[in-house]
């Protein structure tokens, strides 16, 4: 970890406290094409990243690039309307620099959607995937370098994906009629698609769908002590399972289809997430 990592996640968190009242209690962060969620927030503040002290941007269309904060349902939220990517040139300290300020904001639980291929041979575009556990083939990790906080040099990462959390996602998408798959989560670097020949091999070592983002702010939450649950928007088939050639413009606009069911599950979630708090 860079020195000085620390002060610089404290200087955005101060930042962004002096433009919220209330502490946010559960944390979102929104993936490609994912991001219209933010509208539901009442009392709305949108800060964009651009004006955040240290915050790294993200130049992927589909990710507005804002920290927007506000309730659900009475719940404060601070909610990242887009994240940094390893891939854009960011290194894995930046590409986690969002999640570490809704730590240092105070939020105890987090909840992360991205965009993914489906592996998993039942999965169809716009299906929604509670992630169980995940894959790093990313070839880096975010503890790289001196250890921040004070944290745990070795988190442990048995429980990446807290239980209570799944079980409050299973509750929420039937209380939503919304239908909620679940898998592990392979994550790569990017920004290139895989082969079909990649994507047998992960279906190999048992992954359900792939994605480029997500596993680096698992891992340093969790050192924060952070509680952790993420969704996966199946936005496209991986390569070699359909004939169609893969597109961004199709990821965005799956995600843009599968927007209704995808705010109706997670505005319960954050709800009974808050409330378990």
């Amino acid at each position: 970890m860079p020195e000085g990592e620390l002060a610089r996640v404290q200087l955005a968190a101060a930042f962004v406290a002096e433009r919220f009242r209330e502490r946010p209690s559960v944390g979102l962060v929104l993936g490609s094409g994912l991001g219209g969620f933010a509208e539901e927030l009442s009392e709305a503040v949108r800060l964009p990243y651009a004006d955040i002290p240290e915050m790294p941007r993200s130049r992927v269309a589909g990710h507005a690039g804002n920290l927007c904060l506000g309730r659900i349902a009475g719940v404060p939220l601070a909610c990242l309307q887009g994240r940094a990517h390893i891939y854009e040139g960011h290194t894995p300290t930046r590409a986690v620099f969002g999640v570490r300020v809704l730590a240092e904001l105070g939020c105890r639980t987090v909840l992360l959607s991205n965009a993914a291929g489906g592996i998993h041979p039942s999965f169809v575009p716009g299906d929604l995937m509670l992630i169980t556990d995940h894959l790093n083939l990313m070839g880096i990790n975010p503890l790289c370098g001196a250890n921040f906080a004070d944290g745990p040099r070795f988190p442990d990462l048995t429980f990446a994906y807290d239980r209570g959390l799944q079980a409050l996602a299973r509750e929420a998408a039937e209380a939503a009629g919304v239908s909620l798959r679940e898998g592990v989560y392979a994550a790569l670097l990017g920004p290139s698609y895989e082969t079909p020949a990649e994507i047998r091999m992960l279906r190999a070592l048992g992954a359900d769908a792939v994605g480029m983002s997500t596993v680096p702010e698992v891992i340093a939450l969790r050192q924060r002590g952070v509680s952790v649950g993420a969704i996966s928007c199946i936005t496209n088939l991986a390569a070699g399972i359909s004939a169609e050639l893969l597109d961004h413009r199709e990821v965005e606009a799956t995600a843009a289809r599968a927007r209704q069911a995808f705010t109706a599950l997670l505005t319960r979630w954050v709800i009974s997430a808050g409330a378990a708090q």
